[in-house]
């Protein structure tokens, strides 16, 4: 019941307005006959009838006006109980419901500014209006509590608007945090998702076309080497496929995938076959190692593959000697990885801002490693890659959890 009512007011606010004002005029009405045994109401009907009125006139303002209605109220009590008329809630009602509205509607600097000494004339005038000792304590105390009482429920009103204000203002920036994040999510998985393609594609095309430009130059003058060159253009090929299905069946896969396991992560111990692979293409590959190996986690292990990999795809595109040096260092806390080519510093053969190179990067970064790659001043290209070996849990669990899936 109390909903509805409260939905209608809503709805219809002039209407509920001019309910409440007819409403609280009849209870000032009533309020001025009220008497107790030892005081009797002044003979003044018409007095009470026309404030009355004019109290009920105010109170179609009071939500709107509330400084100006309580004082028009107020004044109209005033005059009443100084009168005579007994300070009942009846008689005061009008000016109750202005003060609820004020401490409502306004701060709570005026509220007080407007309510207590509103509170005091009253007190004052109902004592002044009847002799001394007549009804002492309903007149000041009673008169005192009927006013304070609408106050405080104001400042809880206002308490309560407030809060869920707070509540719905909370809920909506919760909301766009929600669709922002799944905003960054979908960017992030985008890049990602570009960036292993771009690895999976570039180096095994790059690779392709070396060792089928190579296999058609030998065809005439050594047929068996071109045989065994484009075997290899098989298995390079293939192996790209592979790859190509296992990142496409990851987009397929949804919440509940039905294809059996994926091709695991690759890591460094599948770097004899990439060596192999570039050695197909026609690029000689020495690797070295310095420092005691240890095991790496899943995501510095693929991110240090796919560097590799990288950097080898740019050697066999652009190395001018077709030679190419990895090495690996195991520091303390770290692993450094080191790619370079010899040959005149030729201008076509430094890749500048290209999308191998700022993927290379932000596989660095993604597991709190960083990334250094340019051309040398004494001709070719460095690749130097600096990834901790034991990265903090959320990193590489973010990074694994966006490239286990192959």
């Amino acid at each position: 019941m109390t909903s509805h009512l409260e939905r209608y007011a809503q709805h219809h606010p002039r209407t509920a307005e001019v309910v409440l004002a007819v409403a609280l005029c009849a209870c000032m009405l009533l309020g001025a006959d009220i008497s107790t045994a030892g005081s009797t109401p002044p003979h003044t009907p018409w007095a009470a009838r026309v404030l009355a009125l004019f109290s009920g006139a105010v109170l179609l303002e009071a939500r709107r006006r509330p400084r100006t209605a309580l004082t028009a109220a107020a004044a109209a009590a005033a005059v009443l109980t100084a009168m005579g008329y007994l300070p009942s809630p009846l008689l005061l009602a009008p000016v109750m419901a202005c003060l609820y509205w004020l401490a409502t509607v306004t701060d709570p600097r005026t509220t007080g500014l407007y309510g207590y000494p509103t509170i005091a004339v009253l007190v004052a005038t109902s004592l002044a209006g009847a002799p001394i000792g007549d009804n002492f304590m309903l007149r000041s105390l009673g008169t005192v509590l009927w006013l304070a009482l609408p106050m405080s429920l104001g400042v809880l009103s206002r308490f309560r608007r407030a809060y869920l204000r707070s509540a719905q203002d909370r809920a909506a920036h919760a909301e766009r945090t929600r669709e922002e994040e799944a905003r960054l999510r979908v960017a992030e998985e985008r890049l990602r998702i570009a960036r292993e393609l771009h690895d999976v594609v570039a180096h095994h095309m790059a690779v392709a076309n070396a060792q089928a430009g190579t296999a058609a130059h030998l065809a005439g003058t050594r047929p068996e080497q071109a045989r065994e060159i484009l075997t290899d253009l098989v298995g390079t090929t293939s192996s790209a496929l592979l790859e190509l299905r296992a990142t496409v069946g990851v987009l397929r896969q949804g919440d509940t995938p039905e294809t059996g396991p994926l091709e695991p992560s690759p890591g460094l111990d599948r770097l004899p076959d990439l060596l192999a692979a570039c050695k197909s293409a026609g690029l000689r590959v020495d690797v070295s190692t310095g420092g005691s190996a240890r095991p790496l986690t899943p995501g510095v292990d693929l991110t240090a593959y796919r560097i590799i990999q990288e950097a080898l795809t740019n050697a066999t595109k652009h190395a001018a000697d077709h030679v190419a040096r990895v090495q690996l260092t195991y520091a303390d806390t770290r692993l450094l990885i080191t790619v370079t080519n010899d040959g005149p510093p030729v201008r076509s053969a430094v890749p500048g801002g290209g999308y191998g190179l700022m993927g290379m990067r932000e596989r660095a970064h993604s597991v709190g490693g960083d990334l250094h790659a340019g051309p040398r001043p004494e001709g070719g290209f460095d690749v130097t890659a600096s990834l901790p070996i034991q990265p903090p849990p959320q990193v590489d669990n973010l990074s694994h959890r966006h490239e286990e899936p192959r």
